[in-house]
């Protein structure tokens, strides 16, 4: 383990969560683990903070049921990750193609419409007051970048919120926090390095047919090579507009 990296980044993250109040002491979290880089990062860091901040942890694992056996592995590469550090674990699944084709939506939306409803009804379930997913700022670049060439509102300028309600049921509320949200991805690949951590791939994320593939590996770091400070640029531009939208 190289020790200067892994506490750099512990304290990037922890700094951003006292800023944004993400979570404290005794909190119970769900952590969104889906076998990939970011994920499985984020749930090292959670691993090794559990302990001091009496950590509530639980893994939750969704299966879109898009990719056959490699899927499957996921969710087992996803359970086992999970036990070696002691921790429970569920996997979920959904049947995202019938789901597009049932309610006319895109693959992508009907995937994350049905990752938020299991991650949520599972939240509830766990009695976890909070869900976590490894959204990243160049995930956060994306988002804004994408709803800018689709054409978008002023609120598609806010790009992925650091944390927000998921969802209310009677008394019990649940918040989807984001913590790597201040985090590159090229720091994240440094931190697996760093303490020698394998991951799952999904290939789909290389096919560029889909336009947010495109702007990940081509438009985006095409930008970054004129304004390397892009992606801060963007999240401040966002938390600026934040106050001045109606809901935000």
């Amino acid at each position: 383990m190289d020790k200067a990296v892994t506490l750099g980044f512990w304290n990037r993250v922890n700094a951003n969560a006292r800023r944004g109040r993400l979570f404290g002491d005794g909190d119970s979290i769900l952590l969104a683990v889906s076998g990939g880089p970011d994920s499985v990062a984020m749930l090292h860091f959670f691993a090794g903070q559990a302990r001091s901040h009496r950590l509530k942890l639980h893994v939750c694992h969704v299966n879109h049921k898009l990719r056959g056996k490699a899927a499957d592995s996921d969710a087992a590469f996803v359970r086992k990750l999970a036990a070696g550090y002691g921790i429970g674990a569920s996997v979920l699944s959904a049947d995202v193609r019938k789901l597009a084709k049932t309610r006319g939506e895109s693959i992508e939306h009907a995937a994350r419409n049905a990752r938020y409803r299991l991650l949520s009804a599972e939240a509830l379930k766990r009695g976890c007051r909070l869900v976590a997913t490894a959204h990243h700022s160049d995930d956060h670049a994306e988002t804004v970048i994408l709803n800018l060439l689709r054409g978008t509102e002023p609120k598609g300028l806010l790009g992925i919120p650091e944390k927000r309600e998921l969802c209310r049921r009677g008394g019990k509320r649940v918040d989807l926090i984001r913590p790597l949200l201040a985090v590159p991805r090229a720091d994240i690949e440094a931190y697996l390095k760093a303490n020698e951590l394998s991951s799952r791939k999904d290939h789909t994320n290389e096919d560029e047919h889909y336009t947010r593939n495109w702007i990940r590996k081509t438009l985006l770091p095409l930008m970054l090579k004129k304004q390397p400070r892009l992606r801060e640029h963007l999240a401040e531009l966002s938390a600026k507009l934040s106050p001045l939208l109606p809901g935000n």
